[in-house]
Protein backbone atom coordinates (compact mmCIF):
# COMPACT_ATOMS: atom_id res chain seq x y z
CA UNK A 1 0.00 0.00 0.00
CA UNK A 2 1.30 3.45 -0.87
CA UNK A 3 2.20 6.01 1.79
CA UNK A 4 -0.60 8.32 0.62
CA UNK A 5 -3.19 5.53 0.75
CA UNK A 6 -1.99 4.55 4.22
CA UNK A 7 -2.33 8.14 5.43
CA UNK A 8 -5.81 8.49 3.92
CA UNK A 9 -6.99 5.21 5.39
CA UNK A 10 -5.63 6.32 8.79
CA UNK A 11 -7.74 9.47 8.54
CA UNK A 12 -10.83 7.42 7.81
CA UNK A 13 -11.19 8.94 4.33
CA UNK A 14 -13.66 6.87 2.32
CA UNK A 15 -11.61 5.17 -0.39
CA UNK A 16 -13.91 4.69 -3.37
CA UNK A 17 -12.38 3.05 -6.44
CA UNK A 18 -12.00 6.50 -8.04
CA UNK A 19 -10.29 8.03 -5.02
CA UNK A 20 -8.05 4.99 -4.66
CA UNK A 21 -6.85 5.15 -8.27
CA UNK A 22 -6.08 8.90 -7.97
CA UNK A 23 -4.05 8.25 -4.80
CA UNK A 24 -2.23 5.35 -6.48
CA UNK A 25 -1.34 7.53 -9.49
CA UNK A 26 0.13 10.14 -7.15
CA UNK A 27 2.29 7.66 -5.25
CA UNK A 28 6.08 8.01 -5.35
CA UNK A 29 8.98 10.37 -4.82
CA UNK A 30 9.34 13.37 -7.11
CA UNK A 31 5.78 12.94 -8.42
CA UNK A 32 4.47 16.32 -9.57
CA UNK A 33 1.70 15.61 -12.04
CA UNK A 34 -0.80 18.07 -13.49
CA UNK A 35 -4.50 17.30 -13.02
CA UNK A 36 -4.70 16.28 -16.68
CA UNK A 37 -1.75 13.90 -16.25
CA UNK A 38 -3.42 12.41 -13.16
CA UNK A 39 -6.63 11.94 -15.16
CA UNK A 40 -4.82 10.31 -18.09
CA UNK A 41 -3.01 7.84 -15.82
CA UNK A 42 -6.11 7.19 -13.69
CA UNK A 43 -8.24 6.55 -16.81
CA UNK A 44 -5.69 3.97 -17.98
CA UNK A 45 -6.44 2.02 -14.77
CA UNK A 46 -10.12 2.91 -14.40
CA UNK A 47 -11.54 3.97 -17.79
CA UNK A 48 -14.84 5.29 -16.40
CA UNK A 49 -13.19 7.91 -14.13
CA UNK A 50 -14.19 11.43 -15.15
CA UNK A 51 -12.01 14.51 -15.31
CA UNK A 52 -14.37 16.19 -12.80
CA UNK A 53 -13.87 13.34 -10.31
CA UNK A 54 -10.08 13.68 -10.61
CA UNK A 55 -10.23 17.47 -10.11
CA UNK A 56 -12.61 17.11 -7.14
CA UNK A 57 -10.46 14.41 -5.56
CA UNK A 58 -7.30 16.50 -5.98
CA UNK A 59 -9.10 19.45 -4.38
CA UNK A 60 -10.12 17.29 -1.41
CA UNK A 61 -6.59 15.94 -1.00
CA UNK A 62 -5.18 19.48 -1.00
CA UNK A 63 -7.84 20.63 1.51
CA UNK A 64 -6.93 17.70 3.76
CA UNK A 65 -3.26 18.70 3.58
CA UNK A 66 -2.34 15.28 2.16
CA UNK A 67 -1.24 16.65 -1.22
CA UNK A 68 0.50 19.93 -2.00
CA UNK A 69 -0.52 22.12 -4.90
CA UNK A 70 2.62 23.41 -6.63
CA UNK A 71 2.26 26.46 -8.84
CA UNK A 72 4.76 27.02 -11.61
CA UNK A 73 4.88 30.31 -13.51
CA UNK A 74 2.91 30.11 -16.74
CA UNK A 75 2.17 26.38 -16.39
CA UNK A 76 -0.56 24.16 -15.00
CA UNK A 77 -0.57 23.48 -11.27
CA UNK A 78 1.08 20.26 -10.19
CA UNK A 79 0.23 17.98 -7.30
CA UNK A 80 2.81 16.67 -4.85
CA UNK A 81 1.94 13.76 -2.52
CA UNK A 82 4.97 14.37 -0.29
CA UNK A 83 3.07 16.71 2.02
CA UNK A 84 4.41 15.20 5.25
CA UNK A 85 8.14 15.61 4.67
CA UNK A 86 9.30 19.25 4.65
CA UNK A 87 10.94 20.11 1.35
CA UNK A 88 11.28 22.77 -1.31
CA UNK A 89 10.97 22.57 -5.09
CA UNK A 90 13.40 22.88 -7.97
CA UNK A 91 11.64 23.86 -11.22
CA UNK A 92 13.05 23.83 -14.75
CA UNK A 93 12.22 27.12 -16.47
CA UNK A 94 12.46 25.35 -19.81
CA UNK A 95 10.33 22.20 -19.65
CA UNK A 96 8.63 22.62 -16.27
CA UNK A 97 10.12 19.53 -14.60
CA UNK A 98 9.67 19.74 -10.81
CA UNK A 99 11.90 17.96 -8.29
CA UNK A 100 11.76 17.83 -4.50
CA UNK A 101 14.87 19.19 -2.79
CA UNK A 102 15.90 19.20 0.87
CA UNK A 103 18.31 22.10 1.43
CA UNK A 104 20.34 22.30 4.61
CA UNK A 105 19.51 24.93 7.15
CA UNK A 106 16.30 26.49 8.40
CA UNK A 107 14.63 28.82 5.89
CA UNK A 108 12.31 30.22 8.57
CA UNK A 109 15.22 30.80 10.93
CA UNK A 110 17.18 32.50 8.15
CA UNK A 111 14.58 35.30 7.93
CA UNK A 112 15.77 38.05 10.30
CA UNK A 113 13.22 39.30 12.82
CA UNK A 114 13.28 42.82 11.33
CA UNK A 115 12.33 41.37 7.92
CA UNK A 116 9.21 39.67 9.30
CA UNK A 117 7.38 43.00 9.74
CA UNK A 118 5.55 41.67 12.79
CA UNK A 119 4.20 38.61 10.96
CA UNK A 120 3.88 35.39 12.94
CA UNK A 121 5.47 33.29 10.19
CA UNK A 122 4.46 29.64 10.33
CA UNK A 123 5.60 28.23 7.00
CA UNK A 124 8.09 28.86 4.23
CA UNK A 125 7.79 27.93 0.56
CA UNK A 126 10.87 28.29 -1.59
CA UNK A 127 11.08 27.50 -5.28
CA UNK A 128 14.45 27.23 -6.95
CA UNK A 129 14.34 27.90 -10.70
CA UNK A 130 16.84 27.02 -13.37
CA UNK A 131 17.38 24.70 -16.30
CA UNK A 132 17.44 20.92 -16.03
CA UNK A 133 20.34 19.09 -17.73
CA UNK A 134 18.20 18.34 -20.81
CA UNK A 135 17.20 21.98 -21.32
CA UNK A 136 20.65 23.38 -20.47
CA UNK A 137 22.38 21.51 -23.30
CA UNK A 138 22.90 23.72 -26.36
CA UNK A 139 20.29 23.03 -29.00
CA UNK A 140 18.25 20.78 -26.67
CA UNK A 141 14.88 21.53 -25.12
CA UNK A 142 13.06 24.84 -24.66
CA UNK A 143 15.76 26.43 -22.51
CA UNK A 144 18.75 25.32 -24.55
CA UNK A 145 17.85 27.08 -27.79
Amino acid sequence: MSDLLRRLRGRGWRLTSQRRVVAEVLDGDHVHLTADEVHLRAAARLPEISRATVYNTLGELVSLGEVLEVSTVGRAKRYDPNARRPHQHLVCSGCGTVRDVHPAGDALGDLPEEERFGFAVGAVEITYRGLCPGCARPGRGPGGL
